[in-house]
């Protein structure tokens, strides 16, 4: 038997194998190490006033960290071809999901929405992993049914509907900004892949009007939205979160006041660790700190959208279409979040990835990661056969 018949030991072929993108590894890093550090000083007042230990957050955020890193350390070496044929079985597990959690007794009510499952030793916030499955599932549908997505209007319906009885299970819950951010996730996704215009935009007036309906039938929802238009109107009720969020960040000015020198996470600013981390960075750090993030968020999305165009150009439409998502899932959900903090959308309850405190959300993010490392590394490896023919035939030029 030929060495080149024997199968390499497995660490050995993770060592010699392992392809990672280091400009997004880099970014990643950066924006995870950062995430640290910010929501330290954001959480340690009320973490020492709620528990009496200054970390407590810093330190279940680290936990499930190392829970997403064990995790995306798995998903690195299961082949796109996997999960492509696992895309209905995803379907199933993320409707699950959202149907379990309804279940009385089973799903964790905090502050009226019920949007957790306890699992032991940390609560599972199941629209993360069911957003992810949808994703999956639907990345596989575009490329199995493109001709029907491009040419008729049950191509465009069927995964519509799909996503539609997602939508009504997690707004049960409630969770109205998961919904957006799946269904905006969603469309993108569908456009890319050829969906006619009269179809995309005859469900996105639909999506709108529906929308606007439910804003208008809750109160609870039209107060947030009344709250966000005019937040000094009442600054002691509605407007409360939004006149802290600001107060914190006209208080950045251009530099910031220093880490750890925010004054509004004194009690001040609600969710400062969560929802509004945003609001406490932009006062430590000001308007240029503010911009290098954002900065960061938008180098994460164009490596991202640029991977999923490789991947596209190597006509591997699985791997593109779900780079795709995960980069646009990633941006819109930065963006939402930031957005709340400077008063721009109305509050959506949505975690900045990689930032705010959230387990549930950084280990599917982290997970989200690892997808991407494994498509850069799949076209890597293709990409060597490739080259190596290349140098054969530029080789072969010279000696003539």
């Amino acid at each position: 038997m030929t060495t080149r018949n024997v199968i390499m030991p497995f660490p050995a072929r993770i060592k010699t194998e392992l392809q990672i993108d280091p400009v997004l590894l880099s970014i990643v890093l950066a924006l995870l190490l950062g995430g640290f550090v910010i929501l330290a000083s954001a959480s340690i007042t009320e973490s020492d006033n709620a528990t009496g230990n200054a970390f407590f957050y810093v330190q279940r955020q680290l936990f499930a960290a190392a829970i997403g890193g064990v995790a995306g350390f798995v998903c690195l070496f299961i082949p796109m071809q996997v999960w492509r044929s696992l895309g209905p079985v995803m379907l199933l597990l993320g409707l699950l999901l959202l149907i379990v959690v309804l279940i009385p007794g089973v799903g964790h009510e905090v502050n009226g929405s019920t949007r957790w499952v306890r699992l032991g030793i940390i609560n599972l916030q199941v629209s993360e992993p069911a957003r992810l499955c949808f994703l999956l599932y639907l990345a596989g549908y575009l490329v199995r049914r493109n001709k029907s997505l491009r040419e008729e209007f049950t191509g465009f319906l069927r995964p519509m509907v799909v996503l539609g009885i997602a939508c009504v299970l997690l707004l049960a819950e409630p969770d109205f900004g998961a919904t957006v951010v799946l269904l905006a996730t969603a469309m993108v996704m569908m456009f890319v892949a050829g969906a006619r215009w009269r179809d995309f935009l005859l469900f996105v007036v639909t999506a709108v009007v529906a929308m606007a309906a439910l804003a208008v039938a809750s109160p609870y929802r039209m107060r947030r939205i009344t709250g966000f238009l005019d937040p000094w109107a009442d600054p002691f009720d509605s407007g409360f979160q939004l006149t802290q969020s600001l107060i914190a960040i006209g208080r950045g000015e251009w530099f910031g006041v220093g880490l750890g020198e925010s004054v509004q996470k004194l009690f001040y600013l609600v969710e400062a660790h969560t929802d509004f981390v945003f609001a406490v960075y932009a006062e430590e750090f000001g308007l240029v700190g503010s911009l290098l993030l954002i900065g960061l968020f938008l180098a994460l999305v164009w490596r991202v959208f640029r991977l999923a165009m490789r991947a596209a150009d190597a006509e591997r439409f699985f791997e593109a279409y779900v780079a795709i998502g995960l980069g646009t899932w990633l941006g819109i959900q930065a963006f939402i979040n930031i957005g709340v903090n400077m008063g721009l959308l109305p509050t959506k309850g949505l975690t900045l990835p990689l930032i705010s405190y959230g387990r549930s959300s950084l280990i599917i993010t982290m997970i989200c990661i690892a997808l991407l490392f494994r498509i850069h590394h799949e076209l890597a490896v293709d990409a060597k056969p490739v080259n190596r023919k290349r140098r054969k035939s530029k080789a072969r030029g010279r000696k003539s």
